[in-house]
């Protein structure tokens, strides 16, 4: 018998990583994938579902109430509350919407608005808002206490990664010119060669997609993950925002603050594109206003711009310009995009989507190789012949 080569050996090594690994947490990932597919289109299935409170009629006159006029309705509704913020979408059909919170909350509640009328549409939960959030435990916790499911769902993830690292490695061809035969999804019949191939050939597609998702997922399953994470990247997650250059003590009793649409618009001189606002209502006694503003559209980049300006004269105090820091830092603030697959828009929710099905399947197609390769091992055994399995041959992709 011609012994192995080393290539053939060290495929071999890493096809039984692969494989065992796999087994171990093939169940946990297909959950993880099958509800991170679900999530990606999280807030477009319920605007859709309920698209009424996020969507309005734009009347003939097209005339909308002021930003001011809608915040006092909102604090005449709410009384015992406080207005934090109000974010105006770039669509003219999109209700507007005001984030109310007590004294104290972290976190209010957040109200569509209609920017036309000022009729209160409700808060932005929906009917499936509750079916969302089972996934989105189950994705991150598997429904467990998050101190047991967390790591859980870490570890399982880690194993994600070193699956598509070796599941690289054992697709690579030993020739160079058989690469193409990794590439391609053939049907002539033989649903157990269509099976491998699309293990194998979906897995080398979305293989550097599926790697982005676990190197950044890893991060809400591991404290020292991220902290290794950042510190790799530069970033200093506890630095503060710049400090402001030291001026001089300005009164401005007696003067009254410039309006939100004032102010708006001494923005949009600084950042001249179209896109959505979100502004942060300053207290009484604060001198400045703090506005972000992100880019709308099909590719429309997911960091946003901030600029902080003076309330009573609109003169830009601080400017953080998204496309003008550093590649680390911008890396740093778009993890989340970046595992969400929102980076880019919707065109990079598409592709995550995509990759996302895919992954989903891997642990199917990956286990019935498996099961058919067990069979023809007992199948040969009673026959007392040696056949050569797929997983020997060099172009294709092994079982997971």
């Amino acid at each position: 018998m011609k012994p192995k080569s080393t290539w053939k050996r060290v495929r071999k090594l890493f096809n039984d990583i692969h494989l065992w690994m796999g087994i171990a947490a093939g169940l946990i990932l297909f959950v993880v994938c099958l509800t991170g597919t679900i999530y990606t289109f999280r807030t477009e299935i319920e605007q859709f579902i309920e698209r009424d409170k996020f969507f309005v009629e734009v009347p003939a006159n097209g005339q909308r109430l002021s930003s001011d006029e809608l915040i006092s309705i909102a604090k005449n509704e709410f009384p015992e509350q406080n207005v934090s913020s109000i974010s105006i979408p770039a669509n003219e059909k999109r209700a507007y919407t005001i984030s109310i919170r007590k004294e104290g909350e972290r976190r209010g509640t957040n109200y569509l608005i209609n920017p036309y009328n000022g009729e209160i549409l409700g808060d932005t939960s929906t009917s499936s808002s509750e079916f969302f959030m089972t996934m989105f435990r189950l994705h991150r916790w598997l429904m467990l206490d998050s101190s047991i499911g967390r790591p859980i769902v870490g570890w399982a993830t880690i194993i994600f990664v070193l699956l598509t690292i070796t599941g690289m490695v054992i697709w690579f061809p030993q020739k160079v010119k058989a690469w193409k035969q990794g590439l391609k999804i053939k049907w002539n019949g033989n649903w157990k060669r269509f099976n491998h191939d699309l293990h194998n050939a979906l897995g080398f597609y979305s293989a550097i997609f599926l790697l982005i998702m676990g190197l950044t997922g890893l991060q809400w399953s591991f404290d020292w993950y991220r902290t290794g994470l950042y510190n790799v990247l530069g970033v200093d997650r506890s630095r503060q925002a710049p400090q402001e250059e030291q001026k001089p003590e300005v009164s401005y009793e007696g003067q009254t603050p410039l309006t939100i649409d004032a102010t708006l618009a001494k923005a949009g001189e600084v950042l001249d594109y179209d896109g959505n606002y979100s502004i942060t209502i300053p207290n009484d006694d604060a001198t400045s206003i703090s506005i972000s503003k992100a880019k709308v559209g099909f590719f429309a980049p997911s960091g946003s711009d901030r600029i902080t300006l003076n309330k009573y004269t609109g003169t830009v105090e601080q400017k953080n310009i998204f496309s003008e820091k550093p590649f680390n830092e911008r890396v740093g603030s778009s993890i989340k995009a970046l595992h969400m697959g929102y980076v880019f828009g919707t065109f990079s929710k598409i592709i995550y989507f995509i990759t996302c099905l895919i992954a989903t399947s891997l642990p199917v197609t990956g286990t019935i190789i498996w099961v058919n390769k067990l069979k023809k091992k007992k199948s040969r055994k009673k026959r007392g012949k040696i056949e050569p399995s797929y997983t020997e041959q060099p172009s294709k992709l092994s079982t997971i």
